[in-house]
């Protein structure tokens, strides 16, 4: 036995499923009890240790993820918005908490994680580094203190194989931005120009993506006025920052009412 809270990380032969796996063996504060994959999967029935190219860990790849929910004190996800919304649907019934790390999620698809949140702690956040959320609040202070003779642009850049865009962290700075001019990012967003756009509107928040290479992710926030522009930038190098920081959540998570919370809420900014 051990009082260590046991996780469950979805998705486990992505990207992040892996991080987040290592992340979990390596710490000391909680522990792997199940790794989820979908129905068919090639990694299924084996060692998750020894399907990502290492040793056995003693814990196996399962596409039972009620099972695997039953047994844990939170769930790490990092999938797609389907499977997201039926996790959440898992978690909640079995009282853990779910820490959303996944990005590409409609306002409606958001909206249908209120049930759950009535039964448990989900922690939902488009970026879980500790850089990028202290950005996030940088962006909103910069927002409420510049008129619209500045326009603001967010750039983002990802590896090639990202499959939403703008990024869920893109999405954040924007909805900061919008804060801080005491907007609704829906009224203001501008994205995916293209051909004889015409003037930019004043006030619009723009977005652009870059994807190509490895890049982990890049993000800069641009206020933009004649004869001065000012630039709040983070750049990630290793996609363990994020791995790190949904542990983190994870742990916070513990003991925690029902409802939606996000990372300014689990690093106390």
């Amino acid at each position: 036995m051990t009082d260590k809270p046991g996780i469950v990380i979805t998705g486990a032969s992505g990207r992040m499923g892996q991080m987040l796996i290592k992340t979990v063996l390596d710490s000391d504060r909680a522990s792997l009890v199940a790794a989820v994959e979908r129905e068919g999967h090639a990694w299924i029935g084996r060692d998750v240790g020894e399907a990502m190219g290492g040793t056995p860990v003693g814990v196996k790849v399962t596409a039972d993820a009620k099972a695997a929910f039953s047994g844990a004190q939170a769930v790490i996800d990092f999938t797609a918005p389907a499977a997201t919304l039926a996790f959440a649907k898992l978690a909640a019934e079995a009282g853990v908490v779910h820490v959303i790390g996944t990005t590409g999620m409609s306002d409606e698809e958001i909206a249908d994680l209120e049930p759950a949140a009535r039964q448990t702690a989900i922690i939902r956040a488009g970026n879980m580094s500790l850089g990028v959320n202290l950005l996030v609040q940088l962006t909103k202070k910069v927002a409420a203190a510049l008129d619209e003779d500045f326009d603001i642009e967010v750039i983002e850049a990802h590896h090639h194989h990202k499959v939403d865009a703008p990024s869920g962290t893109a999405l954040m700075l924007g909805e900061a931005a919008a804060e801080g001019r005491g907007v609704k990012l829906a009224d203001v967003r501008d994205s995916g120009r293209d051909g004889i756009t015409g003037a930019r509107k004043r006030g619009d928040i723009g977005f652009i993506a870059i994807r190509g290479g490895d890049i982990v992710g890049e993000h800069d926030v641009l206020f933009a006025a004649a004869g001065e522009r000012i630039v709040l930038r983070h750049v990630a190098t290793d996609r363990a920052i994020f791995a790190r920081g949904a542990l983190k959540a994870a742990l916070w998570g513990q003991g925690k009412a029902p409802g939606q919370y996000d990372m300014v809420d689990v690093l106390g900014l």
